[in-house]
């Protein structure tokens, strides 16, 4: 354990069997992940601030909330709009919080952070996520507690950024196990889902991304027997892929092609997010899920490569 007075403050390192990841103090942040020397995110330097939300933690939902207004159990509660040119708020509440390690071996740390309850979102929530690496890969297990006394909306995902070594967005091999996609407005909001099978949005077989621009909730997902999901990346010209993989509590994938970043990040990798529920979920309810005064909830996901 390194400590640092950077921008993503202290930083845990984990090895094992040829895996290497780094997770900084500021949002619980994954800011590298590496597998045999390679480096296979799209992360950030320590000094840093997490750009496009590189790494981060989403959570208590993922997404966008529009106008960050919503309505929960007859009471309606409005979020500071934290993506104010589409008056939405964005991405959760944890994302730029301090998380502090409670375990550190050689190979997995597990990370927590206490969320109070706030304007918006009156209830307190305690998180804990425990990364480890082995031969297998990058394991993620997220666990959240509902400490307050009453019932709390909950939706959560992460935001890794996949580069293949040595390949463009344009060449990259893409497969998503969905039968769906939701159409989205001009604030990337959901209008409503639509069939992918046969259209520019159909991943279901490997094909190249081409010069498809790409920030689409896939939906209909389909599971294996194991019960996992999972998105693959990979190099058209060799046996090189990385596999996003998560189990059955994720019920949808968010794919971003970086279209809208800027600089040398513009298009440079693919964001691939599983998330529980879909955007605007605390608005509609779709897939909303709801915690129980002190209940615990837990969910995985990974990376292979």
């Amino acid at each position: 354990m390194t400590q640092t007075a950077a921008k993503s403050g202290v930083q845990w390192s984990i090895e094992a069997d040829g895996r290497r990841a780094v997770l900084a103090e500021v949002g619980g942040t994954l800011r590298s992940f590496s597998s045999g020397g390679v480096e296979l995110l799209d992360g950030f330097g320590v000094d840093e601030i997490s750009p496009g939300s590189a790494g981060q933690i989403l959570a208590p939902w993922p997404n966008r909330i529009r106008d960050g207004r919503y309505t929960f159990q007859e009471q309606t509660y409005q979020l500071a709009l934290s993506e104010p040119a589409r008056h939405n708020a964005i991405h959760g509440l944890v994302n730029w919080a301090r998380w502090r390690a409670t375990e550190h071996t050689a190979s997995a740390v597990t990370l927590e952070f206490d969320l109070p309850p706030q304007v918006g979102y009156p209830w307190g929530l305690t998180l804990r996520t425990r990364w480890s690496v082995s031969a297998e890969g990058l394991r993620s297990v997220q666990e959240v507690v509902n400490t307050s006394e009453s019932d709390a909306p909950w939706g959560y995902s992460v935001h890794p950024y996949l580069r293949l070594p040595g390949v463009s967005v344009d060449d990259t091999v893409l497969q998503v196990p969905a039968k769906t996609r939701l159409l989205a407005d001009s604030r990337l909001l959901p209008l409503g889902a639509v069939k992918v099978a046969g259209t520019e949005f159909d991943y279901a077989e490997p094909r190249r991304i081409g010069t498809a621009v790409l920030d689409t909730t896939f939906g209909d997902i389909d599971f294996g027997p194991d019960g996992i999901t999972e998105v693959v990346l990979a190099d058209p010209d060799s046996d090189t892929k990385i596999t996003v993989w998560a189990d059955e509590k994720f019920k949808y994938w968010q794919v971003f092609s970086g279209d809208t970043l800027h600089g040398e990040r513009h298009r440079r990798s693919v964001a691939v997010e599983p998330m529980t529920c879909p955007p605007d979920a605390f608005r509609s309810g779709r897939d909303l899920i709801v915690l129980a005064p002190g209940e615990t909830w837990t969910t995985a996901w990974g990376i292979r490569a």
